[in-house]
């Protein structure tokens, strides 16, 4: 029961701290503004009206009662009345009129026919609150005449239901703002807080982030700022200490290449420069897998462009490409193009031709890169991913490689807040699906 209320609640409130926070201030305010409503409208609002229309009914069956007594005394009745109690007090024969001049959802006609009904019984009074601004009208049928009475509003209803309701809803709507100003300022700090740790995630450098806020919020964001300051410093020693690596190891490599250009064994000295060019592409691999972490600045990228620059490079019977309209996303354009040109490359490597699918849905952009190629058996899915893992059999991302290309693509990828997925392809080749946001 409890576990169904729960899921139920989730599913209702509000996702964002801003709104929930809100229903903490304001949900307290407007329910004990409606108790506070309530108690006060049935307990002193209506009671109120019910003695004082009670009160005034007691009065016109006085006058009803000594008018019937003493006919002669009418003139004195209606000035005493008059003077003291602002009565209007008029004596007519005519016709006793048919139609109720009441309305039926208005607490003041209710509460006065409710008193007259019960002191004069039905079909003998006649009222109409709405003719005049500032009396009610009343008539009542005595024998062959009627009592017509014109008596001031304030002795039927102690205020106007409009100043009642406005009182009772207006200091919430004041305190409810107060609260929207204050969350808000309490919440912008929080707000900035996760979209700097988003940009930080997609691979973007924060340089700078100035926390604010609460004292909680600030603690927070300055431990996020020395974090991120940390992880830029580590990434910039790797990737420096690979290039330095690959740098020193490219003047030996050169000199044992002249080297053996002098030896006259020309069948070791091929041997030997095979080594040596395997050594070279390994150097390149490594250099390209640092210059993924170098920094490089998020932009807006159209990704039809992207591949119609593709195709270019590419031959286009063997390469394409499906995207019929510009799809934009926010990501490092050179990281994109290096990770994409690298899985088509591949497609090409060890297929005829490789097709390109893009899709866009509601809040993500997914890239289909599918070949007619022998694939990748199932089980090696995940491994394939590993730095420096090689397949013996089927396919590798680079026959000259050392096992880093699709490394290097899943950490483009994952850096963008995307993911990556192999599955078999419809032209049993492999299927690379990319799923970025945008």
């Amino acid at each position: 029961m409890f576990s169904g209320l729960s899921k139920f609640l989730k599913v209702v409130l509000p996702k964002r701290l801003f709104y929930r926070a809100l229903i903490i201030v304001a949900a307290p305010t407007i329910i004990l503004q409606i108790i506070i409503t309530i108690v006060f409208y049935d307990s002193i609002w209506i009671k109120a009206n019910k003695n004082i229309t009670r009160s005034l009914v007691a009065q016109l069956k006085t006058i009803e009662e000594v008018y019937k007594n003493d006919k002669k005394n009418l003139d004195f009745f209606t000035d005493s009345y008059k003077n003291n109690f602002n009565f209007e007090i008029g004596i007519s024969k005519e016709k006793f009129p048919n139609e109720s001049g009441e309305r039926k959802f208005s607490p003041m006609d209710r509460s006065l026919r409710r008193e007259l009904k019960s002191t004069f019984g039905n079909n003998n009074y006649w009222f109409n609150t709405t003719k005049f601004k500032n009396a009610v009208e009343i008539k009542i049928k005595s024998e062959n005449e009627v009592l017509e009475f014109l008596v001031p509003k304030e002795m039927v209803s102690t205020s106007s239901i409009r100043i009642f309701v406005l009182w009772t809803t207006l200091p919430s709507i004041v305190l409810i703002i107060i609260a929207l100003i204050f969350l808000k300022n309490q919440t912008r700090p929080l707000v900035r807080l996760a979209k700097a740790a988003e940009r930080f995630g997609k691979g973007d450098y924060v340089n700078f982030f100035k926390p604010s806020g609460a004292q909680e919020i600030r603690k927070a964001a300055y431990e996020f700022d020395r974090m991120a300051k940390r992880i830029n410093r580590h990434l910039n020693q790797r990737s420096e200490m690979l290039s330095g690596i690959s740098h020193d190891l490219r003047t030996p490599l050169t000199r044992l290449k002249l080297q053996l250009a002098m030896i006259k064994q020309k069948d070791l000295s091929e041997k030997m420069s095979k080594d040596i060019d395997e050594m070279e592409r390994m150097l390149n691999d490594y250099l390209q897998f640092a210059k993924t972490q170098s920094q490089e600045n998020t932009s807006k990228i159209n990704l039809r462009l992207i591949f119609e620059e593709f195709k270019n490079n590419f031959n286009e019977e063997h390469f394409k490409v499906s995207c019929d309209k510009d799809i934009f996303l926010e990501g490092r354009p050179l990281s994109l193009k290096r990770s994409f040109e690298n899985i088509i490359q591949n497609a090409l490597t060890y297929g005829k031709n490789v097709y390109v699918d893009i899709l866009k849905t509601s809040n993500r952009v997914v890239i289909l890169f599918e070949d007619d190629g022998p694939g990748i058996p199932e089980d090696q899915y995940k491994n394939v991913f590993k730095p420096f893992f090689r397949l013996d059999k089927s396919r590798s991302l680079n026959h000259s490689g050392v096992g880093l290309g699709l490394a290097i693509v899943e950490d483009v990828i994952n850096s963008h807040g995307g993911s990556i997925q192999l599955n078999k392809g419809k032209l049993n080749g492999l299927q690379v699906k990319i799923s970025l946001p945008f």
